[in-house]
């Protein structure tokens, strides 16, 4: 009979994967909760509350940028928290992290507009993004890492899954809320005070978060470095001496994120902005992402342990270059008026096919690495990549901007297959991960690329 790797035995402390994954869930449905709710008011009421008037296309820039500004503090973030979870632990880094995210989004619902304090708004706006992007740098690792050195070996992409899980649920349950709102009052009552009320939400998720998180232990695998004297006093410098080449490829992947983000906050901004010439109906474009997310929350689970079986680098790959080419024909159907075929498209391209990546990475970017300087490698190497991207909604309303007589299909589309296919070079060039024991994942620095197809799959 198998050993039970979830059960105390007299050799292996105890593992808990179901509350690991359920903690991993609660933070990262937080997480995207508020990347919901921002991105799309952003997309929808900052231009006009936050900026002053006069101007639609500079207006429609400086409040994507402000979704973009967020981060630019997730590197910092990485350096900083990513040294506490390898020295102190995974837990209170993710507690810590949750009431920071959390308690910007409740701020942002209070804050004033332009007409009412001026500069000061955009100010203050700015600011809290900085704060949620240094704490979103040690929510995904941490949680990441959690998760990863409490399941069975064999099972870890499918309860790493689960993290992707919640991002994917926390916008669903942003949009029950925020959809409703611009369905049922008018644009003055939303534009002054409806937008606020799922800023004020995500104290809720934040209390309900922090219920579950106390409960659960730090993972064995981490317990073991502090009991053989093992935690690094400098984990950032292992990482940069050790692990460069990983870090680099991880880096790469990141470059998948700029799809995501085109899809919810560059591809909303060109539907309904007036500067665009589209003004397709705001409520059809809110629904394009829920219900992608209603058939991702479906497929992760079902990705994260295909990968568990086939390998990291097959699905990441197939999954990476498949959604890059469907940006094309989704800004096609965007460009003309044809909002259901571009909801179609987008349950293929971001419901199925993007969880390639999104399923998979939770488990595979830790892999690469030791567990004694795991979350600062993977915070580091991710959020840096994250960084950029954030900035690539910005980028498309530069150079595909209102009056910019470009098409916008091509050219953004274009970009987006780009970063895709960046990010599956990444991957393919990395080591294969998924059958390696926990105890000898990222302890081999500096070996060669293992090119090899994994058992079972199929040619």
């Amino acid at each position: 009979m198998p050993h039970d790797l979830t059960s105390p035995t007299a050799d292996a402390p105890a593992r808990t994967p179901w509350k690991a994954a359920a903690s991993g869930w609660v933070g990262s449905a937080l997480e995207y909760y508020d990347f919901f709710i921002y991105a799309s008011a952003a997309a929808l009421v900052f231009p006009q509350l936050f900026f002053p008037e006069g101007n639609a296309t500079v207006a429609i820039v400086a409040s994507l940028a402000t979704f973009g500004v967020g981060y630019v503090a997730r590197p910092i973030g990485a350096f900083v928290l990513g040294r506490w979870a390898d020295r102190r632990g995974r837990k209170n880094l993710l507690v810590v992290c949750m009431i920071m995210m959390g308690g910007c989004t409740t701020l942002i619902g209070f804050l004033p507009s332009y007409h009412t304090i001026g500069i000061w708004a955009p100010i203050l706006l700015v600011t809290l993004r900085l704060i949620q992007g240094f704490a979103v740098a040690g929510e995904m690792a941490g949680a990441n890492a959690m998760i990863l050195e409490h399941a069975p070996d064999g099972r870890r992409g499918y309860f790493c899954s689960f993290t992707l899980q919640g991002t994917q649920a926390g916008q669903i349950i942003a949009a029950a809320v925020f959809i409703p709102l611009t369905s049922v009052l008018s644009d003055a009552a939303f534009e002054g005070w409806g937008w606020r009320i799922p800023f004020w939400l995500s104290a809720v998720v934040v209390a309900a978060g922090y219920l579950i998180r106390r409960n659960v232990e730090e993972p064995p695998a981490f317990k073991e470095e502090v009991e053989h004297d093992r935690v690094p006093d400098s984990p950032i410098i292992e990482v940069f001496r050790h692990h460069k080449a990983d870090l680099f490829r991880v880096f790469l992947m990141t470059a998948m994120n700029g799809l995501a983000l085109t899809t919810t906050v560059f591809g909303t901004a060109y539907a309904t902005q007036a500067g665009y010439g589209l003004e397709l109906d705001e409520s059809t474009f809110l629904w394009i992402p829920v219900l992608g997310n209603v058939v991702a929350v479906a497929a992760i689970p079902y990705v994260g342990g295909l990968s568990d079986r086939l390998g990291r680098r097959p699905v990441f790959v197939t999954g990476a270059l498949g959604a890059g080419a469907l940006m094309f024909v989704y800004l096609h159907f965007i460009s003309l008026g044809r909002p259901v075929l571009a909801l179609l498209t987008a349950l293929v391209m971001w419901g199925i096919l993007y969880q390639g990546y999104n399923a998979v990475f939770p488990a595979f970017w830790q892999e690469l690495f030791p567990t004694r300087n795991r979350v600062t490698a993977v915070a580091i190497a991710s959020q840096a990549g994250f960084a950029l991207t954030g900035f690539v909604p910005t980028v498309h309303s530069l150079v595909a901007g209102p009056g910019s007589g470009v098409s916008v299909p091509v050219v953004v589309g274009g970009i987006v297959f780009a970063l895709c296919v960046v990010a599956a070079i990444g991957a393919w060039t990395s080591r294969e991960t998924s059958r390696t024991p926990l105890a000898e994942l990222g302890e081999k620095p500096g070996a060669g690329l293992d090119t090899s197809v994994p058992q079972g799959v199929g040619v």
